[in-house]
């Protein structure tokens, strides 16, 4: 039963996605939730983990969690869930939709699903931004947010560069409790 639920869980996902991984994403927190197979701050843990990390974000995602609900066999099903549906379906769709491609109701079938996928982006960012206010408080969460913007959109540099400074800055930083009983040592 529970290899079963992780494949209709990725192969939902990997049939729904359209627009690539980061479209993928808000369907896989569902799944997740569906099942509770982790609450939502493991699934940022993960999330966060997964862009630093080579390769699609949904594939890399979907390994790690078959493999903590169901093990090796878990983790198998779930890239296979994932990876099927967009072998088939552009399989399919390649052969069929380049003889139709000039035609407007192909273009408007793609246009019209871009801002679907940038709500479901948005409605997760939104998210993300709402439980690191519970962690961080807005001044810090604010400051985050535009120092991202500026080294990801202005100076360009990768936003898995950016993630992987954040990550080693917290990995490498001093608890703040440790800080305080050291300051309070000293006086």
């Amino acid at each position: 039963m529970k290899h079963a639920q992780i494949f209709m869980a990725f192969f939902r996902a990997g049939m729904l996605g359209y627009g690539g991984g980061p479209a993928s994403i808000p369907l896989i927190l569902a799944e997740v939730k569906r099942y509770g197979w982790m609450d939502d701050d493991e699934f940022s843990d993960i999330l966060a983990i997964g862009n630093t990390l080579p390769g699609p974000i949904a594939t890399k995602m979907a390994g790690y969690i078959g493999y903590r609900v169901g093990g090796i066999l878990g983790m198998l099903n779930a890239i296979i869930a994932s990876v099927f549906p967009t072998v088939v379906l552009m399989i399919i769709l390649l052969v069929s939709l380049a003889s139709f491609r000039d035609y407007p109701w192909v273009q408007g079938m793609t246009n019209g699903v871009v801002p679907v996928v940038a709500v479901m982006l948005g409605a997760l960012t939104w998210g993300f931004i709402k439980r690191s206010k519970q962690d961080f408080g807005w001044m810090k969460v604010i400051f985050l947010l535009i120092g991202s913007i500026l080294l990801i959109e202005i100076f360009g540099i990768h936003p898995a560069l950016v993630i992987l400074a954040l990550l080693l800055f917290v990995f490498f930083r001093k608890p703040e409790k440790e800080q305080l009983k050291k300051e309070g040592e000293t006086e």
